[in-house]
């Protein structure tokens, strides 16, 4: 039931574009979890979940921030508050409790040192879903058949070259949770 209003909602609130984005995410999500032995149920949700709140305004993200608790640091950077603020929807429109789900939801963008499986399955279907096909994808396509921890970390890095070329800041957390994977 509460997939069929997720996709419904999801759907409303994102372009067509980005909602093909989403429903890749959410194929990929169930395939990761299959092949991980995660809840499929989990993974399916909080993949719907996931970009609800990614096309609204950078008003309305910093807007939201006044009024619900984020993670240290996010509001330093506005692109990342759609996770945390799509974890809040969760919780408060549709009443998901599973702390599993919303927290893959609030670091899917970010990462975050001891990841959960949950964690990794959404990161990694947020990385490499079908229509994805930016520069590095296939290594991580790789390496998600093989390990989620290394598609993980080779997604992070891919992500940290790409900001460093361009001249944008490093998120602290997800260069903590870089680390975190390469002791793991």
């Amino acid at each position: 039931m509460i997939i069929e209003e997720l996709s419904r909602d999801v759907k409303a609130a994102l372009t067509p574009h980005r909602f093909q984005h989403v429903q890749g995410v959410v194929t990929c999500a169930v395939d990761l979890a299959k092949r991980y032995g995660v809840s499929i149920e989990q993974a399916e949700i909080a993949a719907w979940l996931h970009d609800l709140a990614r096309e609204w305004p950078r008003e309305k993200l910093v807007n939201a921030v006044e009024t619900i608790e984020v993670p240290h640091g996010f509001a330093t950077i506005p692109a990342l508050l759609h996770g945390p603020i799509a974890a809040h929807l969760g919780r408060t429109k549709y009443g998901i409790e599973d702390e599993l789900i919303l927290e893959a939801v609030r670091y899917h963008t970010t990462g975050r040192p001891d990841m959960t499986d949950l964690d990794m399955v959404l990161f990694v279907a947020d990385a490499i879903e079908p229509g994805r096909t930016y520069n590095g994808v296939e290594a991580i396509r790789q390496a998600a058949s093989k390990s989620l921890a290394e598609a993980v970390r080779i997604s992070i890095d891919n992500t940290i070259r790409f900001l460093v070329d361009a001249g944008k800041p490093l998120f602290p957390l997800t260069v903590l949770t870089r680390n975190a994977l390469l002791v793991r």
